[in-house]
């Protein structure tokens, strides 16, 4: 059985998308029956070219990349999340639906790579994409059919706070 886990961004449009494309290449790479989706509270419609740059340089399929709301992962029919993450602080701020399942919930803060003068957000997005990808590394190869909402949630927090 797939297991889901969603990330959370205000706009999904930089972090969010960054940490979902993260999560499912390595998932892919590693042959890990999982996958990841990512939306926001108020999403800007349309993903931060820098950070459809940053992944592409780092060879990760950005074919299925979307910026969407958050509350189509609480409607009826939508996965359920195993995992919950909001990578910025508005975001966790945010008030959130209620989750089917009551999922394991995390904030993992970053800084907006976007914010950055125009001249530095290359190196800001790659930079935001490392740090993502090596946190989404370890989430993805957690044992998940394996433990419960209690033993899963100190492991979540442990990697952010790594």
């Amino acid at each position: 059985m797939t297991t889901h886990i969603l990330v959370l961004c205000t706009h999904n449009s930089a972090r969010s998308v960054l940490a979902e494309a993260m999560f499912n290449h390595w998932a892919r790479q590693l042959g890990i029956d999982a996958q990841a989706h990512s939306a926001g509270a108020a999403p800007s419609g349309r993903v931060h070219p820098q950070a459809l740059a940053a992944l592409r340089a780092a060879g990760v399929d950005v074919s299925t990349l979307s910026s969407k709301h958050m509350d189509a992962f609480a409607q009826p029919g939508a996965p359920q999340m195993r995992v919950v993450i909001t990578v910025c602080d508005s975001a966790a701020a945010q008030p959130c639906p209620i989750w089917p399942g009551a999922p394991v919930r995390a904030h993992w803060s970053y800084p907006d790579p976007s914010a950055a003068p125009p001249e530095q957000q290359a190196q800001r997005f790659e930079l935001t994409r490392q740090a993502l990808a090596y946190r989404m590394l370890q989430l993805v190869q957690l044992p998940f059919a394996q433990l419960d909402s209690a033993a899963l949630q100190p492991l979540v927090a442990r990697i952010g706070a790594n």
